[in-house]
């Protein structure tokens, strides 16, 4: 049960699970990372919301696969994300000019935290057995 605390405190706060583990400076450092790659994102108008069918339309089964794998990596982001949702910032899956890059930029800051989330955990579990 711990496990599972921790890694949805991992996943709520960015390199939370560093912070479990008393590393400090993997913790500001993750932290840092996820959400300045969280908020280039929303600044450069990235897409945080899951592709609609409309816009899916037309493309194959793996392309369609894609799209809303890359909308679940942005949800890896944790705290960010859904700070981003709470405040109603909503882009759809095609909008804006520079929409490529702050959708990389989003599903960056998920993977990052997802890399972090898996390190702490093992970490953790380094320490404990």
């Amino acid at each position: 049960m711990r496990a599972a605390a921790t890694a949805a405190f991992g996943w709520l706060v960015p390199g939370g699970a560093y912070l479990l583990t008393r590393r400090y400076l993997q913790f500001a450092v993750s932290l840092a990372l996820v959400c300045c790659a969280t908020a280039a994102g929303m600044v450069l108008h990235g897409a945080n919301l899951w592709p609609q069918a409309g816009e899916l339309q037309g493309l194959d089964g793996f392309a369609a696969g894609m799209a809303q794998a890359g909308a679940a990596a942005k949800a890896l982001a944790g705290g960010p994300y859904l700070l981003a949702r709470v405040c109603d910032y909503s882009q759809t899956f095609l909008s804006g000019q520079t929409h490529e890059y702050g959708t990389t930029l989003l599903v960056l800051a998920g993977l990052f935290n997802l890399l972090a989330l898996v390190d702490g955990m093992d970490l953790r579990k380094a320490r404990h057995s």
